[in-house]
């Protein structure tokens, strides 16, 4: 079995980076399993926005170290590692390139934060590192992404966990049991809402990148182009070589909810309309989209996503209260309706009424049950069982596929037939595609991880 050095995996090509993992794993081996008071090393990478509940949440768990961060701004590290050192009394490695963090023997997971074109390709690299991974939402930038996702974790045995923070609610999990042991009846229809206000981005013409900025690792697989102002830190979401949208940055957490609800996983059939309204900026992705998944029972998701004034969905239970839904979940089945909000109320009957206490034991909804996400993740990382996860690859994978196939859609201007199990559009290479990326080497996703 020959090893693969550390400067081949940091410098080496795409194909020497895939080969890397048999001389890592072999590294690594020592720390398949945890023992009870073993300290789990943990690399922050992406460090920006939500990165820092990353730090904030890790710095706050027993056993869990943040002793890397990884991001291509060096600005942000002087004031994250002072973040990170007030907290645990230790300041972090800071690196730019995470493969300089995969070689840190210190590095026992990676927990990623970054733009979503970065979220496939660093989870790989982690599994083959030998590192278990925590990846934010959405999983993945494209399907075919996620699949490779998916298949890492399962050839190099990682614990991967994706923040989809709703299956480590209570809340959440106990409304999803309820409706699991059928006090809905039989569900035929789900409808999620993301009506997130979205203003104008405005315009930024082509610059050089900051100071401290490097831009050829920002941009990683994505194609190579000219840098402008509204790409860092957050505005890339609304560009299609970094993000997906809202549909694929808040309204992922609700096309899991309702997934998770439907029992169900990949459609036959999509179709998504919209536009981008209101206002004309430099974002490409719309900030006004209305999608339907059609699954080969007839069941129905439908998903509308409204960035610009709007009103909220009325009919849900807070407090009592009838109120509007923005961000949430309504589930119809063949005995009554259920919505979420702050919480999930079930309604019966055409009058609506709130349905009474369920009797009997709730079935399981998977995973370790509710708790903090970010330790949820830890615990699955000492115990080696990915069943503990309660947002493992493949669930990631798929609330996240349904996102890009309504934007490939939406893109196309066309509703779509879908082959679940082949993961590919039927008789459409046009639309096949965009199921994935040409990618910059080397940055490079290899057809096998």
């Amino acid at each position: 079995m020959s090893h693969i050095s550390r400067r081949d995996f940091i410098h080496g090509s795409s194909k020497a980076m895939a080969g890397a993992a048999v001389g890592l794993t072999v590294i690594r081996s020592r720390k398949s399993a945890f023992a009870a008071n073993e300290q789990i090393g943990v690399a922050v990478m992406g460090i920006n926005g939500r990165g820092q509940s990353h730090i904030d949440g890790y710095c706050g768990i027993d056993g869990a170290r943040v002793v890397a961060l990884i991001d291509p701004d060096s600005r942000l590290f002087e004031s994250r590692s002072k973040r990170v050192a007030d907290k645990q009394g230790e300041a972090p490695k800071c690196y730019t390139d995470v493969r300089e963090a995969l070689a840190d023997e210190n590095v026992d997971a990676v927990s990623i934060a970054t733009c979503n074109h970065w979220h496939a390709l660093g989870t790989i690299w982690a599994c083959q590192a030998g590192k278990d991974v925590y990846v934010e939402k959405p999983a993945s930038w494209s399907v075919w992404e996620g699949r490779k996702m998916v298949e890492a974790a399962e050839k190099y045995g990682r614990i991967v966990q994706v923040g989809c923070q709703s299956r480590s609610s209570g809340q959440v999990r106990d409304g999803i049991a309820r409706m699991h042991a059928g006090q809905l009846g039989k569900v035929y229809m789900a409808r999620a809402l993301c009506y997130k206000p979205r203003a104008s981005i405005g315009v930024k013409e082509p610059s050089d990148p900051p100071e401290g900025l490097d831009y050829n690792l920002w941009l990683g697989p994505a194609a190579q182009q000219p840098f402008h102002g509204n790409l860092v830190h957050y505005n890339w979401h609304w560009f299609w070589d970094f993000g997906n949208g809202d549909l694929g940055n808040q309204g992922v957490h609700q096309m899991d909810i309702a997934l998770w609800g439907l029992q169900k996983g990949l459609p036959v059939k999509v179709y998504a309309t919209g536009g981008r309204f209101g206002y004309e900026d430099q974002g490409e992705t719309p900030n006004t989209e209305i999608c339907t998944f059609e699954y080969d029972d007839g069941t129905q998701l439908v998903f509308e996503v409204r960035g610009h004034y709007t009103n909220g969905e009325a009919g849900v239970i807070q407090e009592n209260q009838l109120a509007e839904v923005r961000i949430g979940n309504l589930f119809y089945g063949s005995e009554g309706w259920m919505a979420s909000s702050d919480g999930y109320k079930t309604h019966l009957g055409h009058k609506g009424e709130l349905a009474p206490a369920f009797e009997g034991e709730l079935p399981p909804v998977g995973g370790a049950g509710a708790g903090d996400h970010f330790g949820n993740f830890i615990n699955a990382v000492r115990s080696r069982k990915t069943e503990d996860l309660n947002a493992p690859a493949m669930a990631g994978h798929l609330s996240s596929a349904l996102c890009h196939l309504a934007n490939i859609s939406y893109r196309l201007g066309r509703s779509l037939k879908f082959d679940p199990v082949k993961e590919e559009f039927v008789g459409d290479d046009e639309a096949n595609k965009l199921l994935t990326r040409k990618y910059r080497d080397p940055f490079v996703i290899p057809d096998k991880v």
